[in-house]
């Protein structure tokens, strides 16, 4: 008898030991299809210098996305494919540049006094259209499980769009409220005073726990650090006592680092669930930041201008044992993530054209980052947010329509009002803010070769039809105005 119950007991147990075998761990599973689990943090205005390891002021506490700096490869010149949430995000899922998609702005295209305003501007699409294959409908072919957590604003729900699971994105771009109850459409309430980057997290974190048995691609587009700015009162005070006196601005820093603490919860999440090996973990910004005094950026402009403080981001890129760490210096911008992420899982490109280029290669250390040319597209309005800080052409708008390029160290900004060009030179001239068109008409002619033939090639909508509400006797007042205050 007691040899019967030694053998039912050695059978149950090596059922056991087989049946747990034969569930495949993620990374076995991984390792097997060669596919990395996919995590992309993208934070909403966050500002090039508004990270720890990029600040030129000592106020921003960072120190999980400065620790993820130095495990990863940090790119100090990435651009977003706009200077505003939706366009950027725009480029980003569909990996194509505006003038295919359209989506040029938030809506409407007309912001500003009509008056000052000399063109028509190029009507704004709203959202991407279903037609267009994203990132994550290209990453289910091979078997991925795809959430979006957070800030959509591309559509009304991003799981027409190819995600699995949709936590409080729709076509809003902001919330109004950051403690519960928050009024977003897609999430639920949490008890009152919940912080919604906090539950934003969790859902991640539950989510990432119960998809773990297979390769997953975890979008999460934090609503934060747009505004309002609204941040926990021990983390403002804190600020205030740093020497921060405009509340705001403080509260500011205080949402920042509460977005680094949630980072850093992921992050650990990956560790202690023992996915870190096979994650590749995407930090970045959609856009500039607003500028802030407080904050001094070398970049000039911020966001909603297409000079550099409105366009280029913080990026870093890791995989541990796969990305060597580093700093690169190679402009890239967010469209190659289409490319690079289909690549690395093993997928087939989508039958629409993608302007990005794909990294894998050179960040699995197998390659070079072959040099192209980088363009914005931008045939609308934006009005002035802050004219003393704001820095655009002038202080009405943060833009007027335009388009630019980025060629090697150079950049030329074209204004379609009165076909006006600046020319800049970023290696000598980061704050762009000497303009070379007299000084290098050679240089000059040369991109504007390059960027009139990329209109050509993408049939980017130009506005050319005047707009009978302008008064430029009007509008050069209201410069001259703002200018003497």
């Amino acid at each position: 008898m007691q040899f019967r119950y030694s053998l039912l007991a050695f059978i149950f147990f090596s059922i056991t030991v087989w049946v747990i075998s034969a569930e495949p761990s993620n990374a076995a599973n991984n390792k097997k299809y060669g596919k990395p689990n996919i995590i992309m943090i993208v934070v909403d205005d966050l500002g090039w210098s508004d990270v720890g390891y990029n600040q030129t002021s000592s106020y921003f506490e960072t120190p999980n996305v400065d620790v993820l700096a130095q495990q990863g490869l940090v790119f100090d010149q990435a651009y977003a494919g706009a200077a505003n949430c939706a366009p950027s995000r725009a480029v980003l899922m569909s990996g194509q540049y505006g003038p295919r998609h359209g989506v040029y702005t938030v809506s409407p295209s007309t912001r500003g006094d009509a008056k000052t305003r000399k063109l028509i501007p190029i009507k704004n699409k709203r959202g991407i259209s279903t037609d267009v294959i994203t990132i994550a409908e290209s990453l289910k072919t091979v078997g991925y499980t795809t959430g979006s957590f957070g800030k959509w604003h591309l559509g009304p729900d991003p799981d027409e769009q190819g995600f699995d699971v949709n936590v409080a994105g729709s076509h809003q771009g902001m919330t109004f409220n950051y403690f519960s109850p928050y009024d977003l459409p897609n999430i639920k309430d949490g008890p009152k005073g919940e912080y919604l980057t906090e539950r934003l997290t969790n859902e991640v974190i539950e989510w990432v726990k119960s998809s773990k048995n297979q390769p997953f691609f975890a979008y999460i587009p934090y609503y934060t650090v747009h505004t309002p700015y609204q941040a926990v009162v021990d983390k403002v005070d804190k600020y205030r006592k740093k020497g921060i006196n405009d509340a705001k601005q403080a509260t500011y820093a205080a949402m920042v680092e509460h977005m680094d603490e949630n980072v850093g919860r992921i992050l650990n999440t990956l560790s202690s669930e023992g996915l870190a090996d096979s994650t590749l973990v995407i930090f970045t910004s959609d856009n500039g930041g607003y500028r802030m005094s407080s904050f001094p950026s070398p970049l000039r402009g911020g966001k909603g201008s297409y000079y550099d403080g409105g366009i280029r981001v913080p990026l870093i890129v890791s995989w541990p044992g796969k990305i060597k760490p580093g700093l690169d210096h190679t402009p890239v911008i967010n469209a190659d993530f289409y490319p690079t992420l289909v690549n690395l899982a093993k997928a087939e490109l989508p039958n629409q054209v993608l302007d990005g280029v794909d990294l894998s290669r050179y960040l699995l250390g197998k390659g070079n980052i072959a040099e192209r040319d980088l363009f914005w597209h931008f045939p609308v309005y934006l009005q002035a947010h802050h004219a003393s800080t704001d820095q655009g052409q002038d202080p009405l708008f943060r833009t007027r329509p335009g388009s630019a390029i980025r060629s090697g160290d150079w950049k030329l900004i074209q204004y379609f009002e009165n076909n006006e060009f600046e020319l800049y030179n970023l290696e000598n001239d980061l704050a762009e803010k000497n303009n070379l068109v007299n000084r290098n008409p050679q240089k000059l002619a040369e991109l504007k070769a390059k960027l009139k033939a990329w209109q050509q090639q993408t049939d980017a909508d130009i506005p050319t039809k005047l707009n009978p509400e302008y008064d430029p006797v009007l509008n050069q007042q209201l410069i001259n105005k703002v200018l003497v205050n």
